[in-house]
């Protein structure tokens, strides 16, 4: 598509919004082929590392036990009481564990997956059209 001269043009009004229609239903097919493609993109990253979370997940699970198992029994024969330790151990495990998952959280809002390459593109083909326009 060329852009000419608006003194030297000749085209006729219909003709021009003619154009004027047939650019702005390719910009916005092309824009849409952008958006599934960028999507489409995102969720075969999301699925890729999905597995790989799960079974890590699983083994961290099984190891975390087993540490906080050796770390209650270690602090038990320190302080002499079993129940305090679970219980001191437990209360720091408890906030460890809520700060990563309200970082993990935040991590996860709905503005981070969004397609970033397509709004960017949109944006700028709107400043293009109004600088034609002027």
């Amino acid at each position: 598509m060329t852009v000419e001269d608006p003194r030297t043009d000749t085209r006729s009004i219909p003709t021009l919004l003619s154009d004027l229609a047939t650019s702005m239903t390719t910009l916005v097919r092309q824009e849409a082929q952008l958006v599934r493609a960028e999507i489409t993109e995102k969720v075969a990253q999301v699925e890729r590392g999905l597995g790989s979370l799960i079974a890590g997940t699983i083994l961290l699970l099984a190891a975390m036990m087993a540490l906080l198992a050796a770390a209650i029994i270690g602090l038990g024969a320190l302080i002499d009481s079993d129940g305090w330790a679970a219980l001191i151990v437990g209360v720091v495990v408890a906030i460890v564990g809520y700060v990563l998952l309200r970082r993990g959280m935040s991590a996860m809002r709905v503005g981070s997956l969004a397609p970033e390459r397509a709004r960017n593109q949109v944006k700028q083909d709107a400043q293009m059209i109004k600088e034609q326009v002027r």
